[in-house]
């Protein structure tokens, strides 16, 4: 993968965290970084969007569920490189807890699947997840 202007600086994400009666939703993602590990609701940034609105769109566009943000928790640095070492992947994750409106999970855009999960499976890991879910998991709890 050769590098261009758009490939040389991180991309900025947001991340949908929505616990909700002991549970929390997440997707199994269909596209890398991560395809088919389950993860937060998110994706990137949009010119001139707010994290926190980014991150209710991406939940909306993802899972169908409305959501109203909360707070900022944390960011998290996601670099992956090839087998190279040459960077593959660059992104600036902004995970933001955001509470619950309406809406039934259902798969979307980036999205192969959906599901309201166990806070204690997330945390004991009980499904292949992207690095952190339960870290971000535990600081929304908090």
């Amino acid at each position: 993968m050769g590098q261009n202007a758009a490939m040389t600086q991180p991309t900025l994400a947001a991340l949908a965290v929505v616990p909700r009666d002991g549970r929390v939703i997440l997707v199994r993602r269909r596209a890398p970084p991560d395809a088919g590990l389950w993860g937060f609701p998110g994706g990137r940034v949009e010119w001139g969007e707010t994290v926190a609105d980014a991150a209710c769109r991406e939940l909306m566009e993802e899972t169908s569920v409305s959501a109203r943000p909360d707070r900022l928790l944390t960011g998290l640095d996601v670099v992956v490189r090839d087998d190279a070492g040459r960077v593959a992947f660059h992104y600036y994750l902004a995970a933001v807890r955001c509470t619950w409106l309406a809406g039934t999970p259902r798969a979307g855009d980036d999205a192969v699947e959906t599901a309201w999960v166990d806070h204690a499976a997330v945390l004991a890991g009980h499904l292949p997840m992207s690095r952190d879910v339960d870290s971000v998991l535990c600081l929304a709890l908090a």
